[in-house]
């Protein structure tokens, strides 16, 4: 009886939203109200793009070239905005996320292997938002890393509950803790006092210092471009709102498009603020920050313990959320790429054991950390190549197919993907 009743309360607060949808649609809705309806999905992808792993590698960036590389996560975030359009755009006209397109449309061995390769990343991923949060409890509370551990898993699962109350309400408050790591950044980088001409210079000069600024460039784009971000956008977007035909589809998609360049921008913003801290707080004082316990006493004795809080805290918001994210996509590939589903929470108690063990283990966090974005960055082009070969097809998009210059852009961004991932694993195989 009391799941039966959940059920009827998630069936009552999505048709709320599909009414106000539909009257959006029918123009019974105008100004800006328009755009309410379709918010949402976006900022659910977004928060893989702030994920601790982003903490660990933007930092050490920022601390090790100042604002160099800026440039590399400007790119990134545009580089974001285009593949989460094309991800949100399968499921608007499809009504099928990516997994499940894959499935029909490819063998059942190549579909097994995108399967596994992509729970590998998400082990990955979520061995980069355990820690992160465990990480985050420890430099506020000193909490030792195995009670902060088991503390973070507990908030995973109670994260996890809020799904059973409708997707408005898991939405509503990922984009509140979104915003909490937000006012984070914002009030640290406002206490850090960076060099405005510094920043735009590293925002708008393309360039690189050595093999080893490449290397940190291929894991900001690791960190950045999320593979699990691009198999879970096209499932929340493929029966959120219904299109009836190809022109109500279109309509949806430019709204959807404005939640992506909302979302994206505030991703970006926080990605870059983390880098332009460490560069006016490290880089100047010629310190290398590769561990964030160094960069959360670096915060602490450079700007306050305010700051330092609020670094903690962002970062065991950002830990939190993300975690969250990476179970509902292991859920997605699993069910869309094999046909199986397992119990949310099973699932949940399976990924956790891959970071325990290593904190148990007394494996450095950050190190962790970044070893996780390295092996994100090779599962990018395993979610790309699909994606792009998909919604450049008419016959699977019907009107909303990719112009041709889109299709371009998205292979000029896969091949640039594929090749820093290549050039990445030589440099850590051979060197």
């Amino acid at each position: 009886m009391a799941k039966k009743n959940v059920q009827q309360t998630k069936m009552k607060k999505t048709n709320k939203t599909s009414l106000s949808a539909e009257s959006v649609l029918r123009g019974d809705i105008t100004g800006i109200k328009r755009i309410f309806p379709f918010l949402g999905p976006a900022f659910i992808a977004a928060v893989a793009y702030i994920d601790p792993g982003n903490f660990a590698t933007n930092i050490t960036a920022g601390s090790k070239y100042g604002y160099l590389l800026l440039w590399v996560i400007a790119i990134s975030n545009g580089m974001a905005v285009l593949i989460q359009s094309l991800s949100a755009k399968l499921g608007i006209a499809t009504r099928k996320n990516l997994p499940e397109v894959a499935h029909e449309r490819f063998p059942k061995r190549v579909s097994f292997f995108l399967w596994i390769q992509s729970e590998l990343v998400i082990i990955a991923t979520d061995l980069a938002e355990f820690i992160g949060a465990a990480l985050g409890l420890y430099l506020i509370f000193g909490i030792p890393m195995i009670p902060a551990a088991l503390i973070t898993a507990i908030g995973s699962f109670a994260i996890l509950e809020l799904q059973r109350r409708g997707y408005r309400t898991f939405e509503t408050v990922i984009a509140a803790m979104v915003l909490v790591v937000v006012l984070a950044f914002a009030f640290q980088t406002f206490l850090a006092k960076p060099d405005i001409s510094a920043v735009m210079g590293g925002m708008l000069v393309p360039r690189f210092e050595g093999v080893d600024s490449i290397l940190l460039a291929a894991g900001i784009l690791g960190a950045t471009v999320m593979p699990h971000a691009i198999y879970l956008h096209s499932s929340l977007t493929q029966n959120r709102v219904i299109g009836k035909n190809e022109s109500e589809k279109k309509m949806i998609f430019r709204f959807e498009f404005i939640d992506i360049v909302i979302a994206m921008i505030v991703a970006g913003a926080i990605n870059m603020s983390m880098l332009i801290i460490a560069a006016a707080l490290f880089f100047k004082s010629g310190t290398v920050v590769e561990d964030l316990e160094i960069a959360y006493t670096g915060f602490y004795d450079s700007i306050g313990p305010a700051a330092a809080m609020s670094f903690g805290l962002g970062l065991l918001i950002a830990g939190l959320s993300s975690s969250a994210v990476g179970t509902m996509t292991g859920d997605v590939v699993m069910q869309g790429f094999i046909g199986k589903r397992i119990n949310l929470y099973v699932r949940r108690a399976v990924t956790m054991l891959p970071p325990l063990l290593i904190i148990i283990m007394g494996v450095n966090p950050t190190d962790a950390l970044v070893t996780s974005q390295v092996i994100l960055s090779f599962g990018i082009a395993f979610a790309l190549v699909p994606l792009i070969l998909f919604t450049a097809n008419r016959q699977i998009m019907g009107e909303l197919v990719n112009k041709k210059i889109t299709t371009i852009a998205a292979w000029i961004i896969a091949l640039v993907v594929i090749i820093l991932n290549l050039f990445l694993l030589y440099e850590t195989l051979f060197k």
